[in-house]
């Protein structure tokens, strides 16, 4: 059995090999990030729904930051 599968730490229920392999989608939702940082929320929300994020991602990656998964790079907190 592959412990990845199962993992409790990814709420969403991907493994963690599949975690940000759709390099395009990251990049959409870091840049929807950053915009929310200086646009608003709202602004963000609109920005990622008019790239197809899923809504599950949208809400996630806006209203939960402690669910948020970390970008190549980035440190844990």
């Amino acid at each position: 059995m592959n412990s990845l599968c199962s993992s409790p730490s990814n709420p969403d229920g991907a493994s963690s090999a599949d975690s940000r392999r759709d390099l395009r989608q990251r990049d959409i939702v870091d840049d929807g990030i950053a915009l929310m940082r200086v646009a608003g929320t709202l602004s963000a929300l609109e920005y990622l729904k008019s790239r197809a994020v899923d809504g599950r991602i949208i809400a996630r990656v806006l209203l939960d930051p402690a669910r948020r998964r970390l970008s190549p790079g980035q440190a844990l907190a």
